[in-house]
């Protein structure tokens, strides 16, 4: 046989086991530790993790360090991860174990979540405005730098491809995975990053956005330089700042400044909403 196809069943006779079917199931819902996936499971520590090799070595999941924590997840691309998911497409959505396991990963999270923050007006505009862009072009690989809490990323998550969010506030992670495992988005992916020196490969994204760091940035054309590093030819980057009243032309002209020093064409920013603008919106391409 080929070696594809050997490979195949290799992983058919790992995912026979229950048990590690119900890991591949829940990290196909959510990156999870091994301490939630021990709570969720009820079994040990040594015998998750014993399962969580089995499963790496066959790449049905992969490991990625975040922190001080390691997370477990399908694989978000390449050719495992399609494989892979096609082979969750079969799984049961009635199995009452999986459903079981996701509910005490929810509810596991919302435990440790404060109370929402309802959406200001300025925000409900700023949601409205982005998703608009994507009717004009698909985000595709999405990167969101400076995610925070994951608002915008769990906004946009189901438009796009693939959707990583960035941030160095390891407490936001947390509370952007339990928003996003609540809104029932498999496709994304948080990770700790330093901005200047982002932690992906060359050309790995359709759509970047810079959320709200650059002001705050002592090199913000850096900063920029390094998004553009993982841009795709095409792709787009967002620039995005709060402003203060009577604040938007000196961040516009900002995002001037920037764009010229780094080689971008920049469209006019637009102001978020039209009338007391709370947020200014830059689209840039090279």
């Amino acid at each position: 046989m080929k070696a594809s196809t050997n490979k195949l069943l290799t992983q058919l006779r790992a995912l026979a086991d229950p048990v590690r079917m119900r890991l591949v199931a829940l990290c196909g819902v959510a990156e999870c530790s091994v301490s939630e996936l021990t709570q969720v499971t009820g079994l040990s520590q040594p015998r998750v993790s014993q399962h969580l090799k089995q499963l790496i070595a066959e790449e049905l999941l992969e490991r990625f360090r975040d922190g001080h924590f390691v997370f477990y997840r399908v694989p978000s691309d390449g050719e495992s991860s399609s494989l892979l998911r096609r082979l969750l497409a079969l799984l049961p959505d009635d199995e009452p174990e999986f459903e079981k396991d996701v509910e005490r990963l929810r509810k596991l999270r919302a435990d440790q979540e404060p109370a929402r923050l309802a959406d200001t007006v300025d925000e409900r505009q700023l949601h409205k405005a982005l998703v608009e862009l994507t009717v004009a072009a698909p985000l595709g690989n999405l990167l969101d730098v400076g995610c925070g809490q994951g608002r915008i990323l769990k906004l946009l998550a189901s438009r796009a491809h693939r959707a990583v969010g960035v941030d160095i506030d390891s407490d936001a992670r947390r509370l952007a995975r339990a928003e996003l495992l609540l809104a029932g988005s498999p496709n994304c992916s948080l990770r700790h990053g330093d901005m200047y020196a982002l932690p992906f490969d060359d050309q790995a994204f359709d759509t970047i956005i810079l959320d709200g760091i650059l002001a705050e940035a002592d090199r913000p054309t850096d900063v920029i330089a390094e998004s553009l590093r993982l841009l795709k030819t095409g792709g787009r980057l967002l620039l995005l700042s709060a402003i203060g009243r009577g604040a938007a032309d000196a961040v516009k002209s900002d995002f001037a400044g920037w764009a010229a020093q780094t080689g971008l064409r920049l469209a006019p920013p637009r102001s978020i909403p039209d009338k007391n603008p709370g947020w200014l919106l830059g689209v840039a391409t090279l």
